[in-house]
């Protein structure tokens, strides 16, 4: 199953990695452009439907499969070879597991990027929909299984990122979102937070996770790594700052 707006130009590509399927769902949240056209050149199971957000949508999307074992990819996202034998495989014999983790690879700086925290990056993504469902708040919505969890040793191609100011872009979404997020939970950022986890986060991902075999390219994602740290804890504290400068109305 793929949810997808606005997602002409990766689609196809994502939706000819797993032809062999049984049947493709494709939920489509009011794409402006040729989405739902290149979605119909793969499937007639193709639904448009009002965005629910991340989480309900992918449930919604799961809950309209004809077949209870799912695989969900995104449109950026490709399902190598290996990964699709091994799927079929496993639903040969009868899964021993309720879900199965898949490693993802992203390209990024003209390579597959197998170093820093950006590997083996897995993602449950193969599941039975009667003993799975997708959960969490703002940010990376994640499966919760009643039952066992496997690995798989295929990968997921990850196409996340057109060039570094895409990149940019990305984090500033994703940033504001976590930080909304630390904040509901009551996390704090001050000196120690924004000057001390970035570069922490950047030693884990350039050396300790071996970012530095991947020469320029390697400092690079590294380096972003820890400007997301960064900019995560910096809109933490601006919130912070605005719920100080926010006064208190007496009731």
């Amino acid at each position: 199953m793929v949810v997808a707006k606005n997602e002409a130009k990766d689609l196809g590509a994502a939706l000819a990695s797993v032809a062999w399927a049984d049947e493709i769902v494709v939920v489509d949240s009011h794409s402006t452009d040729n989405t739902v056209a290149i979605a119909r050149q793969y499937t007639d199971r193709v639904v448009v439907h009002d965005w629910l957000g991340h989480i309900e949508q992918k449930n919604y999307a799961a809950s309209l499969a004809s077949h209870d074992w799912i695989l969900s990819i995104d449109a950026d996202e490709r399902v190598t070879p290996a990964l699709a034998d091994e799927i079929k495989a496993a639903l040969a014999a009868e899964p021993r597991h309720m879900a199965f983790r898949i490693p993802r690879v992203t390209w990024h700086l003209g390579r597959w990027v197998r170093t820093t925290d950006w590997y083996p990056d897995y993602q449950t993504r193969f599941y039975d929909r009667r003993r799975a469902r997708w959960t969490g708040r703002y940010v990376h919505e994640a499966l919760t299984i009643d039952g066992s969890l496997g690995s798989l040793a295929g990968e997921i191609q990850h196409y996340a990122y057109r060039d570094i100011a895409d990149h940019l872009e990305t984090i500033d979404r994703y940033t504001t979102l976590a930080a909304k997020q630390m904040h509901e939970d009551g996390r704090r950022a001050g000196l120690l937070q924004l000057a001390g986890h970035p570069l922490l986060a950047f030693l884990r991902n350039y050396i300790a996770r071996g970012g530095i075999r991947d020469g320029v390219p390697g400092f690079i994602i590294s380096s972003m790594n820890a400007y997301y740290v960064f900019i995560k804890f910096a809109k933490l504290r601006e919130l912070q700052d605005a719920d100080r400068r926010t006064p208190n109305v007496e009731r």
